[in-house]
């Protein structure tokens, strides 16, 4: 297979619906009234899941690309406060950011000049490389974009 191919087909596994639904599915049309919602059973809100996407996909970015990258502490550093909350300015803003993060890694996944499995700077003995990196963010996406679509079905508020 072509170094193209791969790169594609990571692309794909961040920005492609596939064998799951992807993130834009799970996030449209999202009633205002549930931002701050939390389902029954569960610890966390519709937007601190959403924000908790975010970070960590955030995170994963930075650990790639920064000269100076800090390693959070789990899972305090991947999650919002319990007790905030947003507002649909707060909500989109989340959304966007979670978008354009993950555009800044569609487009190193896409740079011929990057070598996909070079080891990263900041992953000292353990040898880390984007491939790994791009695999863990589009499994953890994947499973809470699921997690999302489900909470909404029990909520009430799935419209597909």
């Amino acid at each position: 297979m072509k170094n193209e191919e791969i790169r594609t087909q990571l692309a794909n596994l961040l920005t492609v619906r596939q064998a799951h639904a992807d993130f834009e599915d799970a996030v449209a049309d999202f009633p205002e009234a549930y931002l701050n919602v939390r389902p029954p059973g569960c610890p966390y809100t519709f937007w601190h899941l959403v924000e908790h996407l975010r970070l960590a996909q955030r995170d994963i970015l930075d650990y790639i690309v920064s000269d100076r990258y800090r390693w959070p502490h789990f899972p305090d550093d991947y999650w919002p406060e319990p007790s905030a909350q947003t507002d649909l300015a707060g909500w989109h803003h989340s959304v966007q950011q979670f978008l354009a993060d993950r555009q800044a890694l569609v487009q190193i996944i896409q740079n011929p000049e990057v070598d996909l499995l070079a080891p990263l700077p900041n992953s000292g003995e353990h040898k880390h490389h984007l491939l790994r990196e791009i695999n863990i963010i589009a499994a953890h996406n994947a499973y809470h974009t699921g997690e999302l679509i489900v909470l909404r079905r029990v909520m009430g508020i799935w419209f597909a």
